[in-house]
């Protein structure tokens, strides 16, 4: 079971992509505050999902991403979390980036929901990665198991190279 603060948590792992799967397309808020579908996507990406972008450990995944795929073409990094988007625009601004693709649940929390990653107890969702090809075949995941631990960068993206 995973845990989030040290203590127990509850997500529907049943609903947990695996690779091969071919991802859900969603509705999130972006921080303009228009709706973004999956299906707007058509690159390669990373989908990064942290509880709190307003968080240490969630502001370095996302930083970390960003800098280490930024470059690279036809590829996009996704940051999704259940803050509104208000904050998350505000961190963009804090961390001077401008080209950052964030994402918001924090409506219905339907994507974390179908995604299997809904912490029940906090309205908040658990981290994970996600790698998708440009028809959004799972290429990769990681779902943390102690929420408070950082994904493995290096697999992500080495997954990611490899398409």
């Amino acid at each position: 079971m995973p845990t989030f603060l040290g203590k127990p948590v509850k997500v529907d792992k049943a609903k947990q992509l695996q690779v091969g799967d071919i991802a859900h397309d969603f509705t999130l808020t972006a921080t303009d505050l228009t709706k973004k579908h999956l299906s707007d996507f058509q690159e390669k990406k990373v989908i990064s999902i942290v509880p709190s972008i307003d968080t240490g450990l969630c502001s370095t995944q996302t930083r970390t991403f960003n800098r280490d795929l930024a470059a690279r073409p036809d590829t996009l990094v996704i940051t999704v979390s259940a803050d509104l988007p208000f904050a998350q625009e505000r961190w963009c601004g804090a961390q001077d980036l401008e080209d950052v693709i964030m994402l918001s649940d924090y409506y219905d929390n339907s994507f974390a929901k179908a995604y299997g990653l809904l912490m029940e107890e906090w309205h908040l969702l658990a981290r994970a990665v996600l790698v998708l090809d440009e028809t959004n075949t799972v290429r990769y995941t990681e779902y943390l198991e102690n929420v408070n631990s950082e994904p493995d960068y290096e697999a992500a993206i080495a997954a990611l190279k490899a398409l």
